[in-house]
């Protein structure tokens, strides 16, 4: 079994600037055999198909995007392109 983290964050606002290392999360260090240092690829398939059935005609909710910090935003920015040079997400369209 392998675990997925999603996103590491700090609320610290002094800790926003300082790099963040998976290693430092304590919930990584006590189980480490199951967080991967880099991602193999996508998880496995699963027994069960998960969907969300969709409202015809529903309009999406109006809603401005989180405010971000640019050491934030920087952060966003190359996890996101990470994830898309490897495949695992594509822009929409």
């Amino acid at each position: 079994c392998q675990v997925y983290p999603s996103q590491v964050t700090s609320k610290k606002a002094k800790d926003k600037l300082e790099e963040k290392r998976l290693e430092d999360v304590p919930i990584v260090r006590e189980f480490p055999e199951v967080f991967p240092k880099d991602l193999p690829g996508l998880p496995p398939a699963q027994q069960v198909e998960f969907q969300i059935d969709l409202v015809p005609n529903a309009a999406p909710v109006e809603r401005a995007p989180y405010r971000l910090v640019p050491a934030e935003m920087q952060e966003l920015y190359t996890q996101l392109q990470e994830l898309s040079d490897r495949g695992f997400i594509r822009r929409s369209s």
